[in-house]
C-alpha cells in the first residue's frame, strides 16, 4: 500500500510475540490499524473508547489528526487483562491559504449559525448509524479520478482568517464525472434535493465498525438513503456546490468522530 512517501508514515506490523493484537496498519495521525483480538475476549478498547469486534475477532481502530503519541489498547478476555501500547507517529501539516468566504456570502452570521446548528444535527445522526456494512475490511479506491488538490489535517485560512484543519482529501475531477462508492456499505444520508451550506449535496456512506466516509459538493447525487453500495458502484457526479472554489471532490472519512487521512486508506495515491 503506498503512504504517500512522508519519512512518518510506516506501515505497521505485529505478531503474536510482540503483542497479542496482530495489528496491520499505519499507526500515524490519520492513520489506522487493523487486528484480532486475542481469544476470549469480552470487551476492547482503545484509550476510553469502546472498540466494536465482528464475530471472527477481527477489529478496526483509527487516529485523529490531532492524537496523542501513544494509545493503549486493552482487551478484557476470560483469562484476564491484556494490554498493548500503541505508539502513533506525528506528521506534519502545511497551512493552506483558500481564496474565498470561510461563510457563505450574503448569509448573515446568525442565520449561518441557525441553518448550521440544524445541518450537523443531520450529520451527526446520520455518522451513528450502525448498518452492519463491511467495507471497513477493504483497501479502498479513489472515489473520483483527478489529482489531488488539497490534503488532510492542512490548515485552512480563508481570505485571511483562520479556520478549522482540512477534514478530508479533495480530488480536482472535472464536472460531471462519476463519483463512485469508496467501499462497500449503506448509504446514511443523501442531500439529493437540498444543500447544505458547505458541503452542497453531500452523501455519507457507512462502511461498519463506526468507519464512514463522505462526499461533498457533488452536482448530482443518484442514490437514496439506505442504498446498499459495492465499491465502485456510481453514486453521483462531481460539482461544486457548497462552499468550493471550482469543481472537485472532497471526500472525508471519521471513525467513531476521529478524523482519518483518506489517502491512508486507499490502494494507490
Amino acid at each position: 500500500m503506498v503512504l504517500g512517501g512522508a519519512a512518518a508514515l510506516l506501515a505497521t506490523r505485529s505478531n503474536a510475540a510482540e503483542n497479542p493484537f496482530l495489528l496491520n496498519g499505519q499507526a500515524v495521525q490519520g492513520g489506522w490499524l487493523r487486528g484480532r483480538v486475542p481469544p476470549g475476549t469480552t470487551t476492547l478498547r482503545i484509550d476510553d473508547q469502546r472498540v466494536p469486534v465482528a464475530t471472527d475477532g477481527a477489529f478496526l481502530i483509527a487516529f485523529d489528526r490531532d492524537a496523542a503519541p501513544m494509545a493503549a489498547l486493552t482487551a478484557d478476555t476470560s483469562g484476564g487483562t491484556v494490554r498493548h501500547t500503541v505508539i502513533v507517529a506525528p506528521r506534519d501539516w502545511p497551512i493552506e491559504h483558500i481564496n474565498t468566504p470561510m461563510h457563505p456570502a450574503g448569509v448573515p452570521d446568525a442565520e449561518f449559525a441557525r441553518i448550521r446548528t440544524t445541518e450537523l444535527v443531520r450529520i451527526r445522526a446520520a455518522r451513528a448509524h450502525d448498518t452492519g456494512a463491511q467495507g471497513w475490511r477493504q483497501a479502498m479506491i479513489r472515489p473520483a479520478k483527478g489529482p489531488m488538490s488539497g490534503r488532510f489535517g492542512a490548515q485552512r485560512v480563508f481570505r485571511g482568517v483562520a479556520a478549522a484543519f482540512h477534514s478530508g482529501m479533495d480530488i480536482a475531477a472535472p464536472a460531471g464525472s462519476a463519483i463512485v462508492a469508496p467501499a462497500d456499505g449503506v448509504v446514511v444520508l443523501a442531500a439529493t434535493a437540498d444543500l447544505f451550506t458547505l458541503e452542497g449535496h453531500l452523501v455519507i456512506i457507512d462502511h461498519g465498525m463506526g468507519l464512514n466516509s463522505a462526499m461533498l459538493h457533488a452536482r448530482a447525487l443518484s442514490i437514496d438513503e439506505g442504498a446498499v453500495l459495492n465499491q465502485g458502484q456510481t453514486i453521483g457526479q462531481v460539482g461544486m456546490t457548497g462552499r468550493a472554489t471550482g469543481p472537485h471532490l472532497h471526500w472525508s472519512l471519521t471513525w467513531h468522530g476521529r478524523r482519518l487521512d483518506p489517502l491512508l486508506f486507499t490502494i494507490r495515491d
